[in-house]
C-alpha cells in the first residue's frame, strides 16, 4: 500500500546512547522478552527453526513475532523481512494490513529500519544465531529521536489463539458497540470481529478519526487488542461483566492510560462529520499566507485558481488518520485533474526546519503532485489562530471544499481510513460527490 522512502546512507545509525538507560527502561525490557517467549511457548516447542537459521549469525527473511513492552503490557504485532533489491525489507503486519517500511541497515550484529513517513525507527541488536532482536523503538517527536518503548522479535510464524472461544461467546462480541472512553465527552463507537480461532480484530470510530487496524485475541471472557504502526503503540484490554458490557484499559505507547467501558448496540452511529466544524461568519482566503517546503511564503488566494473548485487540507506528517486520507486525495487528484488540492501541515516540535523536513519527505513518500505548504507546531490551538476560515481546528485531518469563486461548500473533520471498512468506502463515495458536485457533474 505505501512506498518506502529510499535509505538515506549518510546518515548514521543511532546504535550508541550516552548514559545509562532511564529506569523505566530496566523495568520494562525484561517484559518485553518474556512476552516474546510467551508468544514462543504458544506456537509449540515443535516449530521448527527457518530454513538456514541452524547456521547462525545473519537474519532470516520470513515472518517474525514482535512486542513492543509499554506500561500496560506487550503490545505485539507481526514484522515480515521480505527480499527488495538484495536485501531485506520490513513490513509491518496488524491484522489484514501489511504496511511497508523501510530496507534494514545493518552495522556488524546492529540493525536498524524506519517506518515512514513518521521518522520512525526500529533500532535492534542481532541474538548470536539470527533468530532474535532486541532493543527499542524511537520516534521525532520534533526534537530529535527519542527512544520510547523496548522493542524484541523472534523468528517465526505468528502464534496460535490462547484458547478457542465458545460459540455463542464469539456471537456476543462480533458487532458495533457504545464506547466510552474515560474523560472524553463523547462517545466512540468499537467494531469488533472474532475468528472461531479467538483471532480478534477491530478498531474504534471517533468523532475525530479511527483507531487504525487492531489485532489480538478473545478468550471468551477478555479481549486483547493492540496495534503498531510507526506512530501508533496502542494496547487495548477488557473482560466481559456479568451484564455482558466490557470493560477495560486503554494504553497508548509510554505516556497516555484510560479506562473505557462499551455496550453491545448495534444502531450506535457518530454524528455527521460534515457537520462538527464550520466556516467562520465573513471569513476569507485573502489572508492566509504559509511557506513551502523551501521557506517560500504563498498567499492561498494565488494557490487557487477561482474557476475551479478546490481542497484545502489541514493535516499533520506524524498523524496516521491523515495518512490514510493522503492516500485517498493522491487518487482523487488523479481521478479528478480539475479539482486542485493544496495542503497545510501542523508539525510536531518547533524548529521550521525540521519541519520542511518532515513535509518534504512527506510528499515524496506518498508522491504528492499538489502544493503542500507549512503552517507552523501541531497544537490545534496553533492551528485554529493560524486559519481564522474556521470555527475551530477540532482534528487533523480537516479538509475544506472550495467552490468555483472561493466560497466554502462543506467542512470535513477527522477520517475514517480503511480499518473501518464500509465506513471508509462510504466516506470516499460522500468525498467523491461533494467533488464531482462542485465540478458541475463532470
Amino acid at each position: 500500500m505505501e512506498t518506502p522512502l529510499p535509505v538515506d546512507t549518510s546518515r548514521p545509525l543511532p546504535l550508541a546512547r550516552k548514559g545509562p538507560p532511564a529506569p523505566f527502561w530496566m523495568a520494562l525490557i525484561p517484559l518485553a522478552l518474556t512476552a516474546i517467549a510467551t508468544l514462543g511457548a504458544l506456537q509449540g516447542c515443535a516449530e521448527s527453526p527457518p530454513p538456514g537459521a541452524e547456521e547462525g549469525g545473519a537474519l532470516q527473511p520470513g515472518p517474525w513475532r514482535a512486542t513492543l513492552a509499554s506500561p500496560g503490557g506487550a503490545i505485539t504485532f507481526g514484522l515480515d523481512l521480505v527480499e527488495s533489491k538484495g536485501r531485506l525489507q520490513a513490513v509491518l503486519v496488524n491484522g489484514e494490513e501489511r504496511q511497508p517500511a523501510g530496507l534494514l541497515e545493518e552495522v556488524g550484529d546492529k540493525v536498524r529500519f524506519e517506518v515512514p513517513p513518521y521518522r520512525s525507527a526500529i533500532v535492534a541488536t542481532i541474538d548470536s544465531d539470527g533468530r532474535g532482536l532486541t532493543g527499542y523503538w524511537e520516534r521525532d517527536l520534533g526534537d530529535g529521536p527519542a527512544p520510547l518503548l523496548p522493542f524484541a522479535a523472534i523468528a517465526g510464524a505468528d502464534a496460535r489463539p490462547p484458547t478457542h472461544p465458545q460459540a455463542e461467546a464469539v456471537a456476543r462480541l462480533n458487532g458495533r458497540w457504545r464506547v466510552r472512553f474515560d474523560g472524553d465527552e463523547e462517545h466512540a463507537v468499537g467494531l469488533f470481529a472474532v475468528a472461531p480461532t479467538g483471532r480478534a480484530s477491530g478498531t474504534f470510530l471517533t468523532t475525530l478519526g479511527d483507531y487504525r487496524y487492531l489485532s489480538g485475541w478473545f478468550d471468551g471472557e477478555a479481549l486483547w487488542l493492540a496495534c503498531f504502526d510507526g506512530a501508533h503503540a496502542f494496547l487495548f484490554e477488557a473482560h466481559v461483566q456479568e451484564d455482558g458490557a466490557l470493560r477495560g484499559d486503554f494504553w497508548s505507547k509510554d505516556s497516555f492510560h484510560t479506562t473505557w467501558t462499551a455496550t453491545r448496540d448495534d444502531a450506535v452511529e457518530l454524528p455527521d462529520d460534515f457537520t462538527l466544524t464550520r466556516w467562520a461568519e465573513g471569513a476569507s482566503l485573502e489572508g492566509l499566507a504559509f511557506a513551502d517546503m523551501d521557506g517560500t511564503r504563498h498567499r492561498i488566494a494565488d494557490l487557487i485558481s477561482t474557476e475551479a473548485p478546490a481542497l484545502l487540507v489541514v493535516f499533520g506528517t506524524w498523524c496516521p488518520n491523515c495518512n490514510d486520507l493522503s492516500e485517498a486525495l493522491v487518487e482523487l487528484h488523479r481521478r479528478y485533474p480539475a479539482l486542485q488540492i493544496i495542503g497545510v501541515a501542523f508539525e510536531l516540535g518547533s524548529d521550521p526546519t525540521a519541519h520542511r523536513e518532515a513535509v518534504k519527505g512527506y510528499v515524496a513518500h506518498h508522491q504528492i503532485q499538489y502544493p503542500v505548504l507549512i503552517g507552523g507546531t501541531a497544537s490545534k490551538e496553533a492551528a485554529s489562530e493560524a486559519l481564522p476560515i474556521l470555527d475551530k481546528v477540532r482534528a487533523y485531518p480537516t479538509t475544506v471544499f472550495i467552490a468555483p469563486g472561493g466560497r466554502p461548500s462543506a467542512v470535513h473533520t477527522g477520517f475514517s481510513g480503511p480499518a473501518t471498512g464500509d465506513r471508509h468506502l462510504a466516506l470516499i463515495e460522500r468525498f467523491e460527490s461533494e467533488i464531482e458536485s462542485l465540478l458541475g457533474g463532470d
